[in-house]
């Protein structure tokens, strides 16, 4: 895939429904290799959620357009000395063509340039080898900071006993 055409830009405020509905095909429908559904039921977010975080002055949505669909978004907030990573998602219909790993470098370097920021953390579900794999060949690495899943914040429902979130970090220079 060529990404010469492809803008990672700040979202709009009205995107907020697009946005919510490419994070739950994401993790939540049928297709592509980044859905929980075996492991998670229910919505991961919803326009509200994605307005709220939209509304925090410390972070960024961040998306790109393609004439007919959201191809990626990508949430980024600054938290005292790192970045927080969250909301990552790439229409399953483009997964397994580099987007993704295109998005997450293009996300760092903004932050880099326009935050200060040197250091990234996220989580994600720990049973999902795969997502962690991924991470750590963009040279994210597991901080051994592993909790329950935090079914207080909305984002399903475990299908399975003792799913729990991974903590992984990333430095740059």
């Amino acid at each position: 895939m060529d990404f010469s055409s492809l803008h990672l830009e700040k979202a709009r405020y009205d995107q907020s429904q697009d946005i919510s509905d490419l994070v739950n095909l994401t993790y939540r429908g049928d297709l592509g290799w980044t859905r929980e559904t075996h492991i998670i039921g229910g919505d991961r977010t919803n326009r509200q959620a994605i307005e709220s975080a939209m509304c925090n002055p410390n972070a960024h949505f961040l998306v790109v357009n393609l004439p007919k669909i959201l191809a990626s978004c990508i949430y980024v907030a600054k938290e005292k000395e790192h970045a927080y990573i969250g909301f990552f998602s790439v229409h399953p219909s483009l997964q397994g063509r580099g987007l993704g790993k295109y998005v997450l470098e293009q996300a760092e370097t903004f932050v880099l340039r326009n935050m200060g920021i040197h250091k990234f953390v996220m989580f994600v579900v720990s049973q999902r080898r795969e997502l962690i794999e991924f991470y750590q060949r963009r040279g994210y690495f597991r901080t051994g900071r592993i909790e329950a899943y935090p079914l207080h914040m909305g984002i399903g429902v475990p299908r399975i006993a003792g799913l729990t979130i991974e903590y992984l970090e990333k430095l740059l220079d």
